[in-house]
């Protein structure tokens, strides 16, 4: 079989890595609209059988032609072209599997899972992180436990050496960043889909030295389709990102001031775009580079065989000097990279449009996981 990455940034990147370095898959190709990001993407990833291509995404005709010569797909570009993609690939017969970040997009891309199943292909979107990752852990708790009272999913990517004012390090797109942190974080409250405000709800969350006492936060996208999937069966669930102390009061006084907005607005010669203003001055004064960490923690609560029980998951995975790779890549990229292998072989071979926690089987997942050295810690107690 052939796989086809679509950009060939650090998301882009980490996915064909992984193919390269773990896959059974005949070729893969590795395609971007700019030369010189695949020209970067080829000095990283020397030493690995990978093709690239030059491909612009907005040309329908030459995307087609290029779907139809590959078995399956994987977007790491911008979320705002999966749905498009999405058609694309049910119209020329091959799977699909994206890292998601907005869920509307999602949504319509459900909507056309009859039509997958028709053409006998299968669409996985949200395979990144969280969700992703957190949507698998979630499906693991449902199968372990009898009743569940909640889930509360705690993620994020730090620099492990931060820098003020934001002690934050860009470490994926800034556009998503900021839509994380404006759009309505979709919490579940027994049998209700709730729609909160972002960047509310702070709370305190501890992890080992050297990373001590950190704060959590409601954001969009975490939670994906976990609400519906699970709403007769999880009492409560959410999904908070976490920062270092202080993060979220400073960046949401810029998101309350308008900065993240995308309607134009006039300085009385020209028109400008906040978000866009905001961006660059993120890339101005935000690093880029550094070595991260991502961390998770998800806690449970529930009964088993009539005992109350407390789970815990637990996951701290730092940059990768060897291979000069971020976290963030790591963990967003490798999950997706898995699914995608899972589709190769037949461990998932369900047609139709599904998201990690319907399909994915979670044991083969883990142990994949701990195969690149992502490991989870998983603990369970007496209440």
């Amino acid at each position: 079989m052939d796989i086809l990455v679509l950009g060939s940034g650090m998301m882009g990147r980490a996915i064909a890595y992984d193919l390269a370095s773990h896959s059974d898959f005949d070729k893969i190709t590795i395609a971007d609209k700019n030369k010189k990001t695949i020209q970067d993407a080829e000095g990283i990833l020397k030493n690995t059988e990978i093709i690239y291509d030059v491909l612009d995404l907005k040309k329908k005709q030459k995307v087609q032609e290029c779907f139809k010569k590959h078995d399956i797909v994987v977007s790491a570009v911008p979320y705002s072209f999966n749905f498009f993609l999405t058609n694309i690939a049910i119209k020329t017969g091959c799977h699909f599997l994206d890292l998601g970040g907005n869920n509307d997009i999602v949504a319509k891309q459900r909507n056309l899972s009859d039509n997958a199943m028709d053409k006998n292909v299968t669409i996985v979107p949200d395979c990144g992180l969280a969700p992703g990752l957190t949507s698998v852990i979630t499906k693991d708790i449902v199968e372990q436990l009898d009743k569940i009272d909640s889930v509360k999913h705690r993620v994020g990517g730090l620099p492990q050496n931060p820098k003020s004012p934001f002690n934050y390090q860009i470490v994926f797109s800034p556009n998503g960043l900021i839509n994380e942190y404006v759009e309505p974080a979709i919490v579940l409250d027994h049998g209700k889909i709730i729609k909160k405000k972002s960047m509310t709800e702070i709370e305190k969350i501890r992890f080992p030295r050297p990373f001590n006492e950190l704060e959590a936060f409601l954001t969009s996208g975490g939670c994906s389709t976990l609400p519906y999937t699970y709403k007769n069966k999880i009492g409560y669930l959410d999904y908070k990102t976490i920062r270092y102390l202080g993060h979220c009061e400073k960046f949401k006084l810029l998101l309350d001031m308008g900065l993240g907005s995308e309607k134009p607005v006039s300085d009385g010669s020209k028109n400008i775009i906040p978000r866009e203003f905001l961006i660059d001055f993120i890339m101005d004064y935000i690093p880029t580079t550094g070595k991260d960490v991502v961390l998770l923690k998800t806690m449970a609560g529930g009964e088993k065989n009539g005992k109350k029980l407390d789970m815990e998951y637990t996951m701290i995975d730092y940059y990768d000097e060897k291979n000069n790779m971020t976290s963030m890549m790591r963990t967003t990229g490798f999950p997706v990279s898995i699914v995608a292998q899972m589709i190769e072989k037949q461990d998932i071979n369900h047609r139709g449009v599904f998201c990690c926690e319907e399909i994915v089987p979670c044991g083969k997942f883990f142990n994949e996981l701990k195969k690149r050295n992502i490991i989870i810690e998983k603990t369970a107690k007496v209440a």
